[in-house]
């Protein structure tokens, strides 16, 4: 008798966030990944309904990565009656709890700061979920080690693979009946600051690949030359650098690259500010898993002892009001929420500022708004004029850009039988089909949201 698996395009399929993909079988229903959408209005709303799928009937959740783009609506899964494991490397469930926890707090807090100042034209606005919440979501975590082949039923067995990108970040492979379902997830880059080169897959009958790059290069500038220039331009204009950031691995390069051209004597001893709960809280994970990443015992000590790490939004404020010339590095990466705006709030009008965004900013985002030249900013309910300087360091990206992408995929032995571009947006995935099949002959499909797809099995 035949067998079939059904997959369904949850998230990330056509569009860069939200990753959620979930394959039915006869024995098992293993939903891949769940995170929220950010960015564009009508993406973000979607974030409020219930997923068109039965969520009771999912048995397990496997986790590429910590990310909220990948983790964000564990909460809301199980208010829909999900009851199972969550399954992640021991690295990627202590970030997803820190960014649950931090996630559900920013939640909370925007949600009453709306009631009180009357913005939202919801009565009264809601938060996404509650600390609560995401407490419940974190007791159905399970931790599972890299590299190891771990039984689900009797013909259905995965495994997690180092992958780079942030610490714990695996790429899953899943054998159904003898066919592998290989999901990149995230991938990350060679030659990392901080992590090892990502591993490759040797088989892959169906391959699900991040295409989020998939139409560029990364520049190939000299990322310690670049950021030594700006910070040479703030001290000159007595000004201040903000750097909206990643709380996951961009903030910690940060820290490392700027403590390394201190030591290289490249950038004078120009105060610097770390004002993310949440990257303090990652600090605290690349301390408990040293064998993710680089970074010695020593490294790692000198270079948060390099930085002022601010504990509490009164110190926020004692920082803004500070006069001298300095740098803040601040979540969030894409100006969505976060410490950041409270410095934008103050400074951005400021001819004298300068911000630099050192990350992907989705579309729809504040992030990619300044890098598109926006002449005004609102949050808050308030536009803010933009005077300030905007920069930005595309070699930073902690993705794989189109090179890589390809040598990731060059040590698969076989024809895959299908391949999904996904975590892209349309034109990035575009120009990655097109030079999948330039370079191996293999054809290449882009999935929408919301597709299902039926392979045999």
């Amino acid at each position: 008798m035949e067998q079939y698996a059904k997959i369904n395009f949850l998230g990330a399929a056509g569009v860069v966030t939200g990753s959620k993909y979930l394959i039915e079988t006869s024995e098992k229903n293993i939903l891949v990944d769940c995170g929220m959408f950010q960015g564009l209005k009508e993406l973000r709303e979607l974030n409020w309904c219930d997923l068109p799928i039965d969520v009771p009937s999912i048995d397990v959740v496997l986790l590429t990565h910590g990310h909220l783009d990948h983790v964000g609506y564990l909460p809301r899964l199980i208010k829909q009656g999900f009851t199972g494991k969550i399954i992640g490397t021991a690295p990627t469930l202590a970030i997803a709890e820190i960014i649950l926890k931090d996630s559900a707090k920013i939640h909370e807090e925007e949600a009453n700061k709306a009631n009180k100042e009357k913005y939202s034209k919801h009565h009264p606005a809601l938060p996404f979920y509650t600390i609560k919440d995401a407490e419940n979501t974190i007791k159905l975590f399970t931790v599972e080690i890299e590299d190891k082949w771990t039984t689900l039923s009797e013909h259905i067995t995965y495994r997690f693979q180092y992958n780079g990108h942030i610490i714990g970040a695996t790429f899953i492979e899943i054998d159904i009946n003898g066919k592998r379902f290989v999901f990149s997830g995230d991938i990350g880059r060679q030659n990392d600051f901080l992590l090892n080169d990502p591993k490759t897959p040797e088989w892959a009958d169906f391959l699900f690949i991040e295409s989020t790059y998939g139409n560029k290069l990364h520049p190939t500038d000299n990322i310690e030359a670049v950021l030594t220039e700006i910070i040479k331009e703030t001290i000159h204009k007595n000004g201040n650098l903000i750097i909206p950031s990643f709380a996951v691995e961009r903030l910690q390069t940060l820290m490392y690259i700027l403590w390394k051209l201190y030591k290289k004597n490249k950038i004078p001893n120009i105060p610097i500010f770390i004002d993310s709960p949440m990257g303090n809280n990652v600090l605290e994970v690349f301390n408990r898993f040293p064998k993710w990443h680089k970074l010695s015992k020593e490294d790692y000590n000198a270079m948060c002892n390099h930085v002022n790490i601010i504990q509490s939004y009164k110190e926020t404020w004692e920082t803004i009001d500070d006069k001298r010339s300095k740098i803040v590095i601040a979540g969030s990466g894409m100006v969505t929420g976060g410490r950041v705006l409270t410095y934008l709030q103050q400074l951005i009008d400021e001819p004298s500022t300068t911000v630099l965004l050192v990350g992907y900013q989705a579309e729809g985002t504040r992030g990619r708004q300044l890098l598109e030249g926006a002449h005004e900013i609102r949050f808050f309910g308030k536009y803010y004029p933009v005077n300030a300087t905007i920069k930005s360091i595309e070699s930073l990206s902690a993705h794989a850009d189109q090179k890589d992408l390809i040598n990731w995929m060059s040590k698969i032995k076989n024809i895959p039988e299908k391949i999904f571009l996904v975590h892209g947006e349309p034109t990035a995935s575009d120009a990655f089909r097109v030079k999948i099949k330039d370079v191996y002959g293999w054809n290449a499909t882009i999935p929408k949201l919301t597709d299902v797809e039926k392979v045999m099995i």
